[in-house]
């Protein structure tokens, strides 16, 4: 998975914080590694990639690493695909007893692709770096 989370964040581009949201753009390319497996003839950015793209915009935004302790909600519309730029906007719901539930949207445009909430815990020891 480490491997999958460095392409990932190698492909993280724009970050900004406004509030309590994180907003970052993720554009992957043909050869990007979440592709090989996920249907050679076509294809398309796997969930779990997706569900990543969401754990990078938390650390990077906050400069600290978490980690994933609860998928509450996965909701897929629609499919991206290689060289489609895709946002992913994360917003803080609640931080109760050092865990924190987001809301993740991510889109193509005007075009809803996910919908996550997910639940972490912060990583205090270990810090990230912005950018």
């Amino acid at each position: 998975m480490r491997t999958i989370k460095a392409e990932v964040e190698q492909h993280m581009t724009g970050l900004t914080k406004e509030d309590q949201t994180l907003t970052s753009r993720f554009l992957f390319p043909q050869g990007f590694i979440g592709f090989q497996g996920h249907f050679p003839a076509k294809k398309i950015l796997p969930g779990v990639c997706q569900i990543q793209c969401a754990l990078s915009t938390i650390e990077k935004g906050n400069e600290q690493a978490v980690s994933l302790k609860e998928i509450v909600l996965a909701k897929y519309f629609a499919p991206v695909f290689p060289e489609e730029e895709m946002t992913c906007a994360v917003t803080l719901v609640s931080d109760s007893d050092g865990d924190r539930l987001y809301k993740a949207v991510l889109k193509k445009g005007a075009v809803k692709v996910t919908e996550l909430k997910l639940r972490v815990a912060l990583n205090p020891e270990e810090k990230r770096q912005a950018g």
